[in-house]
């Protein structure tokens, strides 16, 4: 499942913006699949998102930090 989700994120990043919300529908597929492979349901999934957004902030402003060059 980790190969595959590598596979659906590089479809995604070649999408034009037609395709793309389906290429993200099927990351998000993945990512579902593999949070219940560890015994993750979609609720601690986003407790723990939430938590780390808290903790170290959101991409909702589209800001990414790269480190100290």
């Amino acid at each position: 499942m980790r190969d595959k989700l590598g596979d659906e994120v590089v479809e995604f990043l070649e999408a034009d913006d037609a395709q793309a919300p389906e290429e993200l529908a099927d990351v998000l597929e993945v990512v579902r699949a593999l949070a219940a492979e560890l015994g993750i349901d979609a609720d601690q999934m986003e407790t723990i998102r939430e938590a780390k957004a808290r903790e170290r902030g959101s991409f909702a402003a589209r800001i990414v930090w790269t480190g100290n060059c």
